[in-house]
């Protein structure tokens, strides 16, 4: 029903920026709420971000101030602006739908969300 992919992830310097995307294909209107996360060698996926339909946001404390999701509907593309980017922030990234009815419990819980993407790697070196 819905296919997400994710680009835009490569080597930036630590300051440095990136923008990842995560196009859907499909039936995407019918999802309401686009979340992104990531995840480190040896770490837990981590809920970075998510948006719904109606715009309201959610960034975890340690990208609050750096990052900016956003979305194009006409495009099917939902965007992950990294800004000031540290070295922490690498990892993979992955972006992924639901259709539920929002709630902050639970927009960066994994259950929550019914498709991901194949996601992207995002390296922070000097």
């Amino acid at each position: 029903q819905l296919q997400l992919v994710e680009s835009g992830g490569g080597l930036v310097q630590p300051g440095g920026s990136l923008r990842l995307s995560c196009v859907a294909s499909g039936q995407y209107s019918d999802y309401v709420v686009i979340g992104w996360f990531r995840q480190a060698p040896g770490k837990e996926r981590e809920g970075v971000s998510c948006l719904t339909t109606r715009g309201y946001t959610q960034y975890v404390e340690s990208v609050k101030g750096r990052f900016t999701v956003s979305r194009d509907n006409a495009k099917k593309t939902v965007y992950l602006e990294i800004n000031n980017a540290k070295f922490e922030d690498s990892a993979v990234y992955y972006c992924a739908a639901s259709s539920r009815v929002y709630s902050p419990d639970y927009g960066a819980s994994e259950s929550f969300y019914y498709y991901w993407g194949q996601g992207t790697q995002v390296t922070v070196s000097s």
